[in-house]
């Protein structure tokens, strides 16, 4: 007489068959709730955002933008803006030229031996890097004429009296010397004469200049 075997007991969800992980019923395979495991992370997710101080609830992507340093922020600047120093070059340049000192000193002290961490890669690594040391010292010049005696140099160049006038500083050159670009009108209202006038930016000699009649037409302001 053949005997039967008990069926599975299928009131339990924790029941998986022992032939495999198909669901004999359903046909799908057995395997972690989707909504579980999505519940799960997001859990993890603000727990960890908790952790490091972060109010989820009040973020907004939108709000993520770039910032400039308060140096070179002249929107919220309150007085007269300094315009950073082109020295301020010399700081990478000087870091540049120790790392490759550092390169090429790691490589004479061990092209003898045999080691395998120090290679001829070391030797045109630290080259590069004091090449590009060296530029950026020559690079930065320091910037020994500020825009207010940039001005004065222009006014005592034109000739003639100046009324607006607008200071903005350039490079020129593989050395990238400082220069002043001065943007000025005549002092008549309206202006007859306008120039751009080029001063350099570490000894306050004049570079070039422009000057003509202002061609502009200004009766609609009622000048």
């Amino acid at each position: 007489m053949a005997r039967r075997s008990k069926p599975p007991d299928t009131t339990s969800g924790n029941d998986v068959p022992a032939h495999g992980n198909e669901d004999a019923s359903l046909g799908f395979a057995a395997g972690p709730n989707p909504r579980n495991a999505t519940a799960a992370s997001a859990a993890g997710t603000e727990m960890e955002s908790n952790a490091q101080g972060v109010d989820t609830d009040d973020f907004d992507p939108q709000n993520i933008h770039d910032e400039l340093p308060d140096d070179l922020n002249a929107a919220e600047y309150v007085g007269p803006y300094q315009f950073p120093d082109n020295a301020r070059r010399r700081t990478p340049a000087a870091l540049y030229a120790l790392v490759g000192l550092g390169l090429l000193s790691a490589w004479v002290a061990t092209r003898s031996s045999d080691t395998a961490l120090v290679n001829r890669g070391f030797a045109w690594g630290g080259l590069f890097l004091l090449a590009l040391g060296v530029y950026g010292m020559a690079a930065g010049r320091r910037l020994n004429v500020s825009d207010v005696e940039a001005l004065s140099a222009a006014s005592a160049h034109i000739g003639f009296p100046i009324g607006h006038a607008s200071a903005q500083l350039g490079w020129r050159g593989l050395l990238s010397r400082p220069t002043w670009r001065i943007l000025l009108y005549s002092a008549e209202d309206p202006p007859k004469k306008r120039g751009l006038v080029l001063v350099d930016g570490c000894d306050a000699s004049i570079v070039g200049d422009m000057i003509e009649e202002n061609p502009e037409d200004w009766s609609q302001f009622d000048l």
